[in-house]
C-alpha cells in the first residue's frame, strides 16, 4: 500500500479511464475522491463499492469542470490532495469551417481549463506539504493530429504544455507533473462503438478493432484502463520522483510511427 496517508482527486472518474485510475490508486493504499458532473444515487453507490472493494476511503463529489469555480471548489471540498489527477474530457467531430463555436468552447474549458484551475487550487497544500502528483491525462493526439478533431487535439496539445510549465514552477519543492497520452483504450464508450462500426463497415468484430479502430496503433491491441492507472500509481512511487515535465505514451507504438 505504498500511497496509504495520501489523498487523490480523479476528475471525471465515474467510468473509464478516470475509473480505472481512481481504482488503482485506491488499490495502492490512497483515499480518493471520485467525481463527475451528475450527482445521483449511482455515483455515491460507485464510491461506496470501491470503498469495499479496496478497504480504503472513497467519497464522491460533483463538481462541472466547466465551470472554473466548481473546479477550484471541488479541491477545497475535498480537502486538498496530494496526487490530482485530471482526467475529465469530451469530444466533438467536425471540419474546421463547421464546428459549432460552443463546442469549441465547451472542450477548452473542459480538457484544458478545467486541469488549470484544478491545479491552481492543488498546488499551494502540496508545496506545504513539500510532497505531490499533478497527472494530465493527455492523449496521443497531444503529441500527433488528425482531422475533424480540431478542439480536441488543440487541447490536449495544451495540456501537454501546461503539464511542463507546471513541472517547472514545482521542481525542487517535492511536487511532479507529469502527461499521460493515451492511444486507444477498451472503455465502455469504445466497447459500446466496435458494433457501430462494424455495420458501418460490414465487417466483423476482430477486423474493424484491427483495421478501422486500431489502424494507428501498431501493436493491434487496445490499452486497458488497468494500465492507465497502473501508470499513474507507478508516476507517484518514489521511483518516479525525478520524472516531471514529460509526456509518457501508452498507445501501442502509436506515436512512433
Amino acid at each position: 500500500m505504498q500511497l496509504a496517508g495520501k489523498r487523490a482527486v480523479v476528475t471525471g472518474s465515474n467510468s473509464g479511464i478516470g475509473l480505472g485510475i481512481a481504482r488503482e490508486l485506491a488499490r495502492a493504499g490512497a483515499e480518493v475522491v471520485i467525481n463527475s458532473f451528475t450527482d445521483d444515487a449511482d455515483d455515491h453507490a460507485l464510491a461506496a463499492q470501491l470503498a469495499t472493494e479496496t478497504g480504503v476511503k472513497v467519497s464522491y463529489i460533483q463538481a462541472d469542470m466547466s465551470k472554473p469555480d466548481q473546479c477550484r471548489a471541488l479541491i477545497e471540498q475535498a480537502g486538498g490532495c496530494d496526487i490530482l489527477i485530471n482526467n475529465a474530457g469530451i469530444q466533438h467531430v467536425a471540419r474546421i469551417e463547421e464546428f459549432p463555436a460552443e463546442k469549441w468552447d465547451a472542450i477548452l474549458a473542459i480538457n484544458l481549463s478545467s486541469a488549470f484551475h484544478t491545479t491552481a487550487a492543488a498546488l499551494p497544500g502540496m508545496y506545504d506539504k513539500g510532497w505531490g502528483r499533478v497527472i494530465n491525462i493527455a492523449s496521443a493526439h497531444g503529441l500527433t493530429a488528425s482531422p475533424y478533431k480540431s478542439a480536441y487535439i488543440a487541447a490536449k496539445h495544451g495540456i501537454v504544455g501546461l503539464s511542463k510549465t507546471t513541472a517547472l514552477e514545482a521542481a525542487g519543492k517535492g511536487v511532479t507533473c507529469n502527461a499521460i497520452c493515451p492511444g486507444y483504450v477498451l472503455t465502455p464508450i469504445v466497447e459500446k462503438q466496435i458494433p457501430d462500426q462494424m455495420k458501418t463497415h460490414n465487417m466483423d468484430r476482430e477486423t474493424v478493432i484491427k483495421e478501422v479502430m486500431l489502424s494507428r496503433q501498431p501493436s493491434g491491441e487496445f490499452a486497458t484502463v488497468e494500465q492507465m492507472g497502473g501508470t499513474a500509481v507507478f508516476l507517484c512511487s518514489d521511483a518516479a520522483a525525478q520524472i516531471t515535465g514529460t509526456t509518457i505514451s501508452v498507445d501501442g507504438g502509436w506515436t512512433a510511427l
